[in-house]
C-alpha cells in the first residue's frame, strides 16, 4: 500500500506540468495530444521501477492520480493569467 501511494503521488506530482502546458493549447491538436500521452511512458516506467506491475487494483488508484495531475495542472495555469 505504501508503495502505491508513493507512485500515486508521483504520478499526480509529474502530471502537474503536463496538464499545465496541456490547458494552454488548442484542444485536439498534436501538442495537446503529447501533453496527454507522453506522460504515460512516465507512468509505466514509475510503475515498473516501483514493482506495482499490472495488478488490477491499481489502475483506479493511478488513473484518479493521473487525471488529477492533469485537472490541477490545467487549473495552475489558469490561476497564472
Amino acid at each position: 500500500m505504501n508503495t502505491l501511494l508513493a507512485v500515486a503521488s508521483g504520478v499526480l506530482i509529474v502530471n502537474l506540468p503536463f496538464g499545465f502546458w496541456r490547458a494552454g493549447l488548442r484542444k485536439f491538436s498534436v501538442p495537446w495530444f503529447a501533453a496527454i500521452h507522453l506522460p504515460i511512458l512516465l507512468v509505466v516506467g514509475m510503475r515498473l521501477l516501483s514493482g506495482l506491475g499490472w495488478r488490477l487494483a491499481t489502475f483506479p488508484v493511478l488513473l484518479g492520480a493521473y487525471f488529477a495531475g492533469q485537472y490541477f495542472g490545467g487549473v495552475l495555469r489558469r490561476r497564472a493569467r
